[in-house]
């Protein structure tokens, strides 16, 4: 099992949920972007379809999205054992010794780089896969090879909201040093009004940090003030763009890496809008990152309830977040998670898409950084035992909706449903 944040007290808060909203109601949940390729469409057109045509367009729509990334990037991209994207040619691996590095050498894995990730104390290999093999083949036989160690692909992440790349915008911002509560993993943030002075940015990617449009709409709905408004208004923000300009950006070592960094400055809530697969360089470093106090949020996608499970909504300890429509019903294109925690306003969500642009958005991405932006307010700085009561006083604002108490659909019920321009 995987370590969780304070076994104690999230284990339990985890386990034990809500038995309703009277019982105490205070269990915790169980870039440039390479095209629109890498970013689910906007669904409204499908939305009053009946419910198994809306499943069929997603369906079709997640192995298009992922065909056409494979199709334009060959030369970057290829399909793991799983049939999952993932960087071409390259396997990373955690818990490697010299002894492991010179076995794999002896069959052909050549030694690409080494990492250690400070804030995470999380050591990376990375391996090139023999000439001839294909990632598929390569992986199973690295696996064999080192059984003590974890390999793995190096999965590609998709932003789980329309985004698209935005032209050399002028990047926002830090005016002025200071503690930053919030953290953002996503595509690097344009100069918008909404968000100007108050962000830091880092770049994980080739190209990066690059201004996009999604990562700018998340960020504005973390802590936008003025006509957007965040849900945790004007407050800092710590962003890491893992997309930059690289085809194969947004994959699971520079997420790995901006954890990392994002833990050493101190960000005690991360919001996450990103989904793909499940991926053990992943899970180690988000179960690092929980065990040091950090609360991370993710939004559980868009590619309808009968996808495969999100991740990393779907990692113990981890905040999965649904969307809802204006008259509060959940989208029917939202994905799912293998728990699910609060719901938000993901139909019309006023954001910041630009420098000086703003528009209505749809999608889940946009869901999770409300409840974010709620949970920030309550949780300043990471620290183990405020992490309860900052839980609950979350899951005390929720509103409930669907059946009474936590549910499949909803969670624990409603945050911020004022928040995104309604």
């Amino acid at each position: 099992m995987r370590a969780l944040i304070a076994p104690a007290i999230l284990l339990s808060l985890l386990c034990a949920g809500i038995a309703s909203r009277v019982d105490a109601q205070i269990g915790l949940p169980s870039v440039q972007l390479p095209g629109v390729a890498r970013t689910l469409p906007s669904l409204p057109e499908i939305a009053t379809e009946p419910l198994i045509d809306v499943r069929d367009t997603l369906a079709r729509a997640r192995l298009d999205r992922i065909a056409t990334l494979l199709r334009d990037n060959r030369d970057r991209i290829e399909r793991d054992r799983n049939g999952q994207p993932a960087v071409r040619g390259i396997l990373v691996a955690t818990g490697v010794d010299e002894a492991m590095i010179a076995r794999a050498a002896e069959d052909g894995f050549r030694l690409v780089d080494r990492d250690r990730i400070e804030g995470l104390d999380l050591d990376i290999v990375r391996f090139a896969v023999p000439d001839g093999h294909s990632l598929a083949r390569a992986q199973k036989k690295l696996s064999k090879l080192l059984p003590d160690a974890e390999v793995d692909a190096d999965h590609i992440y998709f932003a789980s909201g329309p985004g698209g790349a935005l032209p050399t915008v002028a990047l926002a911002t830090t005016a002025s040093p200071g503690q930053a509560r919030l953290g953002l993993i996503d595509g690097g943030v344009a100069a918008h009004p909404s968000v100007a002075g108050r962000v830091e940015q880092r770049g994980f990617a080739a190209g990066a940090p690059h201004a996009s449009r999604h990562g700018t709409a998340v960020a504005s709905l973390l802590i936008g003030s003025g006509r957007v408004r965040g849900a945790a208004s004007g407050q800092k923000l710590l962003a890491a763009d893992v997309y930059g300009s690289d085809p194969a950006g947004g994959n699971a070592s520079a997420i790995v890496r901006a954890l990392g960094w994002l833990v050493q400055r101190g960000a005690a809530v991360t919001t996450i809008s990103l989904v793909g697969p499940d991926n053990k360089l992943l899970a180690a470093a988000v179960s690092r990152a929980q065990q040091r106090g950090m609360l991370i949020v993710a939004a559980v996608g868009n590619d309808g309830p009968a996808a495969p499970p999100a991740y990393p909504a779907s990692y113990k300890g981890v905040f999965a977040v649904t969307g809802v429509d204006a008259r509060n019903r959940a989208l029917p294109e939202a994905g799912r998670a293998l728990h699910l925690d609060f719901a938000a306003p993901g139909d019309a969500v006023l954001a910041a898409t630009g420098v000086d642009a703003t528009d209505r958005l749809r999608g889940t991405s946009f869901a999770a950084p409300l409840v974010a932006g709620r949970l920030a307010l309550r949780y300043p700085a990471p620290a183990i035992d405020r992490i309860r009561p900052a839980v609950s006083a979350l899951v005390f604002e929720a509103r409930d909706l669907g059946k009474k108490g936590r549910d499949k659909i909803y969670g624990h019920g409603l945050i911020c449903g004022d928040c995104g321009g309604r």
